[in-house]
Formats: C-alpha cells, structure tokens, sequence
C-alpha cells in the first residue's frame, strides 16, 4: 500500500530578530522527531529591513538553504506566491500593520503574542481575514504543547472536581536598572512593561483551566488588578491580576473560581510557576511556564489528605514553537479560518482583560502606538 506523502507547507518569516530565530529553528526540525507524519514545514523567504539582513538570516538560522528567498522588505514577503502562510515576529507594536498588510495581499497569518496593543486593533484585524478569507491565529504556543494537551486532559476527566483556585506567575530579571531605555522591555513606544510581554503566559493557563472549563460555559471573568511602575521609563515592572469567574443570572455557567496571576520584569520564576487547585487535588507545573515540560497531579482523600502524586514529563526535539506551526497547517488544510484550541474568542478575551488592566493601572501608550482604538 502506498505510503502518504506529508504535506509540505511554506512559511513567509517577518523579521530576523530572536522570536524568529527561535520559530526557524523549530520549524527546521524533522517532524517525526514529534510523531508528525502529515506536514512538513518549510521556510520559503524571509523579510528584514535590507536583503543582507535576510541573507544573513537564513545563512546563520535556516541552514544556509539557497532556494528560500531573501527580501529587503515584507511587501515582498506577503506578494510572494510560493508563501502559504506568513509568520509576524516583530515588535507587538508592530503587529497590527504588519499583520493588515499581509491580510490584505490574501496571506494566511501566524502573529506572535500579544496579537495586537489592544482589542480594538484585534478586531478589526478579525474582521481582515474574514473579509479576506484567510486564516488568522496569535502564536500563543503554549496551548498546543502536548504538556498543555495533557493538562486539560486531566482536567476535563474530571477526577479532581472543579477547579476552584490557579496561582500563576511568569517572572523574568531583565536588569532594568542597567539596560537602555530603548529595550523593548522598558521603551513604552514599544509596548513595554510586564503585561503585554510576560503576561499572556499566566493568562493562558487561567483559560485553560477556567475560562474553557465546560462548567463554565465561555462566561467572562470579572477582572481587578494593580501596576506597580519603574520610574525609569513609567512601564509597569510588575502587574497582579485576579479573574474571578462566578455564575450569571441567567444560569449559563456553574464554575466558581478565581485565578491569581502575577508577572514582573524585576524577578525570576518560581517553582512551581502554576498550581491548579481542584476540590479534590491540585496540578502544579514546573517553570518555564510557557514552555514547560513537567507537572504533577496530587489526589486527595475525603479527609484532604494526599492519597497519591502522579509526575508526567515530556520530552521532544526542539523548544516547542514547531506545535503551533502544525496546528497553522493543519487548520489550513482543512480550510479552517481560525483554530479550535486557540481561537479569535480567546486573543479577544485576552486583549480585553489587558486593556481592562491598562485602564486600571493608567498605562496609556504614548500617541500613535494604537493604530485602532475605541
């Protein structure tokens, strides 16, 4: 019987900075080293600022391969018909412009977190691919990992009862005492701060296990937090969040619970960097939480009491970016317009849970960051 060839599926990359390098790489490692069978990613140009940039790029990151195309500019990218989907690595200030420009030469789109500088900028890039037809997804990579796969496995089995508590924090010391005020960290022109860089990465795992949560039936958090800013450039050094999830009037969820999230720039991670805490047990994931590689699942008796403690690891060639890259695929494919595990409903509840948070703590943009605002 013949065997099925996989599917090869052709990557535009914008820009040459790390969060590309990092995407490169992992696209460059042999699917089956993952047990992929059905897809095959290849990178077929890349755009930078000048040609020998890109050059550079695929010379240093994409095995020096002579038949990806090198573009001085990303028109050329998003024009370029051998590119079935483009990946958007630049700053997150960036990632509207970007992100429209390639919409709207008919470009399927991967767009690195956080998708946009706000909810408004988020849906009016929706409403792009559903005009345009193309496929639109933020590159949170956590949610396909199969650490994340296996989480919310255990979660919907349902032997620990219903969530009812996630603490979870991404810290990370970058310094900033001593970095230039231009680091994308600390430079408000550039989105800088805690929130929007770290942030996403507690928040996604208060979605995993809360927001999508069949109890709870996609009803929104109610949201509170607190900025504490650096003087240095008036960016948020650390921010801290709870999302509390209750029933409705009208009936439509039964969870409650709340998730406690944290993120700073002054600090390094803990460990455990997220515990989900059950009525009947508690999941708790070793750092780094965006990509992890390790949890443990303790079960308790009626009296409370530790009954037994379940550790899982994971082990795969590369970081972990190449999983997002199968879904973007696959979903392609099948000639889907967004992905199921993560959909345009849950950046927007992101995207809304951060402005809420930026309007709490003032931290506006300084003027001409938000390309669209309400």
């Amino acid at each position: 019987m013949a065997t099925t060839q996989p599917v090869q599926f052709r990557w535009g990359i914008i820009s040459t900075g790390k969060i590309a390098e990092c995407f490169v790489k992992d696209l460059l490692v042999d699917p089956k080293t993952r047990g992929v069978e059905d897809v095959v990613h290849k990178v077929a140009a890349v755009g930078s600022r000048t040609v020998d940039k890109a050059k550079e790029f695929i010379a240093t990151v994409a095995g020096g391969d002579e038949t990806i195309k090198a573009y001085g500019s990303y028109a050329e990218v998003y024009a370029d018909k051998d590119v079935d989907a483009v990946y958007i690595g630049t700053p997150h200030t960036y990632h509207y412009e970007n992100a429209l420009d390639a919409i709207k030469a008919k470009k399927n789109v991967l767009c690195e977190k956080p998708v946009s500088c706000n909810s408004a900028e988020l849906r009016s890039l929706i409403a792009a691919a559903k005009e345009n037809n193309v496929f639109f997804m933020e590159a949170l990579w956590t949610r396909f990992h199969p650490l994340a796969l296996e989480v919310k496995k255990v979660i919907d089995e349902g032997t620990l009862g219903k969530p009812i508590v996630v603490h979870a924090d991404l810290s990370g010391n970058f310094d900033i005492d001593n970095i230039p005020t231009t680091h994308r960290i600390l430079d408000p022109s550039l989105g800088g701060g805690a929130l929007l860089d770290l942030g996403p990465y507690p928040l996604v795992w208060a979605i995993i296990a809360l927001y999508e949560h069949s109890a709870n039936n996609h009803v929104k958090p109610a949201v509170s937090g607190a900025m504490l800013k650096t003087p240095i450039t008036g960016v948020d050094a650390s921010t801290a969040f709870v999302l509390t999830f209750s029933p409705p009037s009208d009936g439509t969820s039964s969870l409650y619970a709340q998730a406690i999230l944290s993120c700073s720039i002054t600090l390094n991670a803990p460990d455990p960097g997220v515990t989900i805490r059950f009525e009947k047990g508690t999941i708790k994931i070793a750092p780094p939480i965006y990509c992890p590689k390790q949890f443990a699942v303790q079960y308790f008796g009626g009296n409370g009491k530790l009954v037994r403690e379940e550790t899982k690891v994971f082990e795969y060639v590369g970081v972990g970016w190449h999983f997002e890259a199968d879904e973007v695929a696959r979903c392609i494919r099948a000639g889907k317009l967004e992905s199921d595990l993560w959909g345009h409903e849950k950046s927007l509840l992101e995207m809304s849970i951060f402005d809420e948070l930026r309007k709490q703590g003032a931290y506006e943009f300084p003027p001409g960051v938000e390309k669209v605002s309400d």
